[in-house]
């Protein structure tokens, strides 16, 4: 890989627009694709370069970036008609900050080496959309040490820690557990908001009166305020987190681990999606609990 690679970015959602806003800032060349052209216009103001297809990226660029919805969408991506392994000369690295379940990163992977000679690594990101603006987000990475070394610089534009966490698969097995974590604080804080509110507590006052104790956590203090008031826009969805714990289940079964709490967490964002809240940011999952709360009364 060069000195100063040229980089290429395919999925241009709320998550991979700052992420390659902060790689024009660092004065990296950065290509961008995206299903939907219409979000690359103020990337291309930025200094991006717009490019047709994920091939003819893929031929503009030493080190592909991924940051895509599922593991179909990456896989079309990569490997689908006009997809980055078609390119007369693909890139020499591919990173996926997409979450998808390590069996199949691992498949995807070994197909990527097989078709291009080059090198897949998993790096799953947690932060959300303020990290990755502020350049803060942590990456969980899987694979060679060397090829993590070489592409720390460049993935320090949007990160604040790239931890290799082993090879292939490790890093979105890593990612998996943060979102286990996330997932059970998400319905335990939604419960004690809905408990406290009940109770004729200042459901606005609470954050600051835990700060510092055993219950503080960064998602106390992010998701808490905007239960007491609604976001206008979502930083994190139901359906995404619902895609996660899917992932999850999977590799429960597989590694044959016995879970309580996390099939009930499931189980009240698959009734959240059910009742349309599948876009909605994960901090109104308390509604539920509130609803049948006042439906008990």
């Amino acid at each position: 890989m060069t000195k100063t690679p040229r980089i290429g970015f395919c999925g241009i959602g709320r998550m991979g627009d700052p992420m390659t806003r902060r790689l024009l800032a660092a004065g990296h060349e950065v290509a961008v694709w995206n299903r939907s052209s219409v979000k690359l216009d103020s990337l291309v103001a930025a200094g991006a370069v717009a490019k047709a297809t994920p091939q003819a990226l893929g031929e503009s660029v030493h080190l592909a970036l991924l940051c895509l919805g599922d593991g179909k969408a990456v896989e079309d991506v990569v490997f689908g008609e006009h997809g980055l392994a078609q390119a007369a000369t693909p890139p020499s690295c591919l990173i996926d900050h997409s979450t998808l379940s390590p069996a199949l990163t691992r498949a995807l992977a070994r197909r990527w080496t097989a078709a291009t000679g080059g090198v897949w690594i998993d790096a799953p990101v947690s932060g959300g959309t303020d990290g990755a603006a502020n350049g803060k987000l942590a990456i969980m990475a899987g694979g060679p040490a060397n090829a993590i070394e070489a592409v720390t610089p460049v993935l320090r534009a949007y990160a604040s820690r790239v931890t290799r966490m082993g090879e292939v698969g490790a890093g979105q097995t890593t990612k998996l557990a943060n979102q286990a974590i996330v997932a059970t604080t998400l319905a335990g804080l939604a419960e004690a908001f809905v408990l406290a509110k009940r109770s004729g507590i200042d459901t606005a006052a609470l954050p600051s009166a835990l700060q510092g104790g055993w219950a503080d956590s960064v998602l106390l203090q992010t998701l808490w305020p905007r239960m007491v008031t609604p976001p206008e826009h979502a930083t994190g969805t139901v359906r995404v987190l619902l895609k996660d714990l899917d992932a999850i289940a999977e590799l429960a079964e597989a590694s044959a681990t016995v879970q309580r709490v996390l099939p009930e967490v499931r189980r009240l964002l698959q009734d959240a999606a059910q009742r349309g809240m599948g876009d909605w940011d994960l901090s109104q999952v308390f509604r539920i609990g509130e609803a049948e709360s006042q439906g008990s009364a």
